[in-house]
């Protein structure tokens, strides 16, 4: 097919008739991509099975990964999903915004979405462009993220569009995203909650609403998800470069020091303070050491990037598990399969 791109102008007033047309072509049960404040997403329209399939397809994502449905506010949520009053606490803290909350589905929802799961995945994206496209769609709209399955995540359309060109019926440009990393995921409990993906939404500010916040172990260690992955994210490798990346554990100086030692011409992802300390090596800026923000903004588009440096390994600081860090760590770990070796020479 032909993929029609196009760039909004002006979401409030003269992008109307885009969105109109956008969602017409979810209606029928076609696909477009479109901005979030986190990553571009893929959408379909969540209540038709066959258009969720074409997802998959387009993805190359397997079946039974999740996928998260975007509604343009919290209470369409009751359509197709047993909301709570936790749910709705936490919507009016969070939504719209960076949140997907995994609440018991209802029949409405088919499995093509939930992939075979009796849950599904709820979120209400902060950017207007989202909540526009939904509008107008009429339905709410099944999106995981708008690239291939396994790539890094796509933060401009730029990106989707060398991913899914002729996939896809149309991409709606938007600009950069603004966070650059997914939403944090979490599953409701009877005790609180258990995070399943990490995200700009931190562990310590969901239990300001949450009595309990507990990390699942495949946040940290993506063997530990399991045969059927709750979540978009912890199954399978994800977010990778076709290049390897290898991640290098230690403190800045050891870590300056492993790639100076290496004799292979290799690429790197520096710390902003670290650039002009390297001696051959590609070096692409991840950010200030001490600016999770800007580390999380910048790695998707630095792992795409990475792959034109025609390095054949790069190298990468490992992130602190901290809060702060999580949704880095969590991420770059899986772009790398693992690989962690000590900084020294």
């Amino acid at each position: 097919m032909k993929t029609e791109f196009i760039k909004l102008t002006d979401i409030e007033d003269t992008d109307a008739e885009t969105f109109l047309r956008a969602g017409k072509i979810l209606r029928e049960g076609g696909l477009v991509a479109f901005p979030t404040e986190t990553v571009y997403g893929l959408g379909a329209n969540a209540l038709d099975p066959d258009a969720a399939r074409k997802i998959y397809a387009a993805k190359g994502r397997p079946a039974d990964n999740p996928l998260i449905v975007h509604v343009a506010d919290p209470r369409e949520a009751e359509a197709f999903a047993v909301t709570t009053p936790v749910y709705y606490a936490l919507a009016q803290r969070f939504m719209p915004g960076p949140l997907t909350v995994i609440l018991d589905k209802k029949p409405l929802v088919p499995d093509s979405v939930t992939g075979g799961l009796d849950t599904v995945a709820v979120r209400c994206p902060g950017h207007i462009a989202a909540r526009r496209l939904i509008q107008a769609a009429g339905v709410p709209i099944a999106a995981p993220s708008a690239n291939l399955s396994g790539s890094p995540s796509p933060t401009t359309a730029e990106h989707v569009l060398a991913d899914l060109s002729g996939r896809v019926e149309m991409i709606l440009d938007g600009g950069a995203c603004a966070i650059g990393v997914e939403s944090t995921v979490i599953r409701l409990t009877d005790e609180g909650c258990t995070l399943l993906r990490p995200g700009e939404v931190l562990p310590r500010e969901l239990a300001s609403v949450v009595k309990n916040v507990f990390v699942a172990p495949a946040v940290l260690d993506p063997d530990a998800a399991g045969d059927h992955p709750q979540s978009p994210g912890m199954k399978y490798r994800h977010y990778a470069p076709k290049t390897k990346l290898i991640l290098v554990e230690g403190s800045r100086d050891a870590f300056v020091d492993f790639v100076n030692s290496r004799k292979d011409f290799c690429g790197v992802l520096a710390y902003t303070e670290d650039l002009k300390r390297f001696k051959q090596a590609k070096i692409m800026d991840l950010g200030g050491e001490n600016d999770p923000a800007a580390q999380m903004h910048n790695l998707f588009r630095i792992l795409r990037e990475a792959d034109h440096m025609q390095v054949p390994v790069i190298y990468a600081p490992l992130p602190p598990k901290t809060d702060e860090y999580l949704a880095l760590y969590n991420r770059i770990i899986r772009a790398a399969g693992c690989e962690v070796i000590k900084g020294r020479s």
